[in-house]
């Protein structure tokens, strides 16, 4: 199914405004995960996409972060520059430590499983979860509740496995090549709504990574449960 047949957003998502890897580390003061690769920058490109992520950059933090199925980080040019108005100061381009700093859609109302052809080198994304802020981000954005209010505001922006790997640089074009049929989107997990349209992505989807599974199955679980002690209660 296309974009188009699946009736979800136009074929021509929008662009990449920028590439961003790790540019230096960080120690954390946690004990847990005393480093963090958070530091993102803009690159000159093209950078090379591979299985695992872009050519330059690394994770820290693998137990929660990178890995095939967290291999890119995309977040949205709106968003980030919303953020740095209500937080009343600059956030420069990487600060949500993201590798696509997006423009022209919300990679957060992406649909699990909608894959994106990236400039014309051959790069093929496929989205496959909601990115969790952990305490690492929270110390980085010296804010306070700052995850709290993250979690609140549910753009979350969207991780991505990759399909075919291939160059991706600045102004490059994003193209959205599929969208499975269940509609089920990453702010549909990340909010925890949306519970039928989960449960078809599980009943649907075969590939898709643990952690979005396990989350899902916790969120149809809640629902069934709850419509049940209401029935009950009746």
């Amino acid at each position: 199914m296309t974009a188009e047949t699946a009736g979800t957003r136009p074929a021509t998502s929008g662009t990449v405004a920028a590439v961003c890897v790790v540019h230096m580390l960080h120690e954390t003061g946690l004990r847990r995960n005393p480093v963090t690769a958070i530091d993102k920058r803009p690159v000159d490109g093209p950078v090379h996409v591979g299985e695992l992520g872009l050519t330059g950059d690394r994770q820290c933090d693998t137990a929660n972060h990178g890995g095939v199925h967290k291999a890119v980080y995309a977040f949205s040019q709106d968003e980030s520059r919303r953020w740095g108005t209500e937080l009343d100061r600059e956030l420069p381009i990487g600060w949500f430590g993201e590798n696509l700093h997006v423009a022209g859609f919300s990679p957060t109302d992406a649909v699990i499983g909608e894959r994106w052809r990236v400039g014309d080198g051959g790069l093929l994304l496929e989205v496959t979860g909601p990115r969790t802020p952990c305490r690492t981000f929270a110390i980085r954005s010296e804010e306070g509740d700052w995850a709290t209010r993250f979690v609140a505001r549910g753009d979350c922006g969207a991780y991505l496995k990759v399909i075919s790997e291939g160059p991706v640089a600045a102004g490059d074009r994003i193209v959205v090549e599929h969208v499975p049929s269940h509609a089920a989107t990453v702010r549909d997990l990340f909010t925890g709504q949306g519970h039928e349209r989960v449960a078809a992505m599980l009943e649907q989807q075969a590939d898709i990574a643990p952690s979005v599974a396990d989350k899902a199955r916790r969120l149809v679980g809640r629902t069934q449960e709850g419509r049940a002690r209401k029935g009950e209660s009746r």
